[in-house]
């Protein structure tokens, strides 16, 4: 049996290192020439840490991040509406919440897979169904191969995703998002934390990702692919938060005009099914949530853990039926409720009873929810 990944973001990757350690046969094609992953941060919360844990990628990932031990909505000055310190989750489960630059967690992942199982410049065009079962992949340029698994895990813009089920749509948050990392190094108090903080509609998120260098993104309410002059971005920035705490001022002074991103906050409307017959969607290919709860890398990792689990121990019988009947209904919550949470931070109206009830939620409920989001299954058998 032959496995295809179509994709090597770090849910194609983290899927082929699970394969790798697993002893399935697989291959990875890229479109890319080249892995050049955006320049931005990424958190992995414990669900995602056992993952690469069980992959023996945890300590470089560790070593190259950053430990967040304690998350802060706050408001602009910094002030706290809600602090969740998480000695609870790493008494629980070992470890904290890192945050890594996103091209090294790629690198890492990329650096496990063995290079005659990986293939760039292979820019996926089409499957066909063959009458012998097995699935025809054609790429650009007229090349194809022969695969008897096809997995989808190239992004919310899926090329397998639109031919697969061509209904599937995106949809658009309403708020455009800028990301930059700043070479700079942080006050020790802010060290291990993570702020979002919230103003008028607008929101500053901030968080260590490595020494001297600091993670930050900015939320606006926008119309959809607006145009904005990259050569102006920081002029524009600067201008709308100029109410916020001075750390924000300066990390995005101190931040090299090239390496401010901005892009549009979509999400996928969930799906029904994520598979048909040999072929499967996974990361956000098959549910792409908005960033809110910080989950859309651990999902497509989680992705990975399950799917390479079920192929090794469940191979007489439907996986990839069993692969969503496991994850949906976490990950349908997960995009729910990213979804909801960012449209609340921009209230335009009733932000003091938002705060209110959000700085009084019981600390214990917001523990039993993370706990229940953090866990993840054993499959031996």
């Amino acid at each position: 049996m032959k496995y295809t990944i179509i994709g090597a973001g770090i849910g194609g990757l983290t899927t082929a290192l699970a394969f790798e350690k697993k002893g399935i046969p697989y291959q990875v094609f890229e479109q890319a020439p080249e892995l050049n992953e955006v320049g931005a941060g990424i958190w992995l919360a414990p669900n995602a840490l056992q993952v690469l844990e069980s992959l023996d990628v945890l300590d470089e990932v560790i070593a190259s991040g950053n430990s967040i031990d304690r998350i802060t909505i706050g408001k602009p000055d910094l002030s706290p509406i809600s602090d969740s310190f998480q000695d609870v989750f790493k008494d629980k489960f070992g470890y904290n919440t890192i945050a890594i630059h996103r091209a090294k967690l790629q690198k890492l992942l990329f650096d496990k897979i063995p290079k005659e199982k990986l293939f760039l410049n292979k820019g996926f065009q089409s499957f066909k169904e063959l009458s012998s079962g097995r699935i025809e992949v054609n790429f650009v340029g007229n090349s194809k191969i022969q695969t008897d698994f096809l997995i989808g895990a190239d992004g919310i813009n899926s090329k397998v995703r639109k031919q697969l089920f061509p209904e599937s749509t995106t949809r658009y948050s309403g708020q455009t998002c800028w990301r930059g990392i700043a070479d700079i190094e942080l006050d020790k108090e802010f060290l291990h934390r993570g702020f979002e903080l919230w103003g008028n509609q607008i929101r500053f998120g901030i968080s260590r990702v490595a020494k001297n260098k600091v993670y930050w993104f900015a939320v606006v309410l926008s119309d959809q692919n607006r145009k904005v002059d990259s050569s102006l971005a920081k002029k524009e920035l600067l201008k709308l938060f100029k109410e916020f705490h001075p750390i924000v001022l300066k990390l995005i002074s101190e931040t090299e005009i090239n390496q401010i991103l901005k892009n549009d906050i979509n999400d996928l409307k969930p799906l029904r099914k994520w598979y048909q017959n040999n072929v499967c969607l996974i990361g956000d290919a098959a549910h792409a949530t908005t960033p809110n709860m910080g989950q859309g890398g651990a999902q497509a990792i989680e992705d990975a853990y399950y799917l390479s689990n079920l192929f090794a121990h469940k191979r007489d019988e439907n996986v990839f039926e069993l692969f969503q009947q496991k994850r949906q209904k976490k990950v349908n919550l997960v995009v729910n409720q990213s979804w909801t949470t960012g449209k609340m931070a921009h209230w335009s109206y009733g932000r003091g009873f938002r705060n209110f009830i959000i700085k009084n939620v019981p600390k214990k409920m917001i523990e039993k929810k993370m706990v229940e989001l953090y866990q993840i299954e054993k499959i031996n058998s």
